[in-house]
């Protein structure tokens, strides 16, 4: 093992070799009583203090507060978010609807013919609702 990589395995795991990968501590073990590896770890072992030594307080009451105070803003949000698409899908599928009708009217509606067709007041679009004519004339 050369200098270059027992630094960058040192940067990369600290000065304690027990962190190291099995696969490279025997060579580590072997370089580190250099006057260079001794240099590394030492220098790796500051580090590794300071980072130990690091301690992160608890948040206190205020942050905590605002925290859930935005999730509660952000599922609000999200509800209302959800309440108007149910309503555009709604609006949609009726508007669908609409337009299916339309079409099978229009396709199952007779053709009016002028010439031959006279239409009245009782006149629907699936046909005549007033009475028949020959019952009309028996009446008479």
């Amino acid at each position: 093992m050369d200098a270059k990589r027992f630094a960058a395995l040192a940067a990369a795991y600290g000065g304690d070799l027990r962190r190291w990968p099995e696969a490279e501590r025997v060579a580590a073990a072997i370089f580190a009583p250099s006057e260079t590896g001794q240099a590394i770890l030492r220098h790796a072992g500051t580090l590794d203090a300071l980072l130990d030594g690091y301690r992160v307080g608890a948040p206190d009451k205020a942050l905590h507060g605002s925290i859930v105070q935005a999730a509660g803003r952000y599922l609000a949000q999200r509800r209302r978010q959800r309440f108007w698409w149910l309503g555009l899908g709604l609006a949609g599928i009726g508007l669908a609807g609409a337009v299916a009708g339309l079409a099978l009217v229009s396709i199952v509606t007779p053709e009016v013919q002028p010439d031959h067709y006279v239409l009245d007041a009782n006149a629907t679009a699936f046909g005549d609702a007033s009475p028949d004519r020959d019952t009309i004339e028996e009446d008479l």
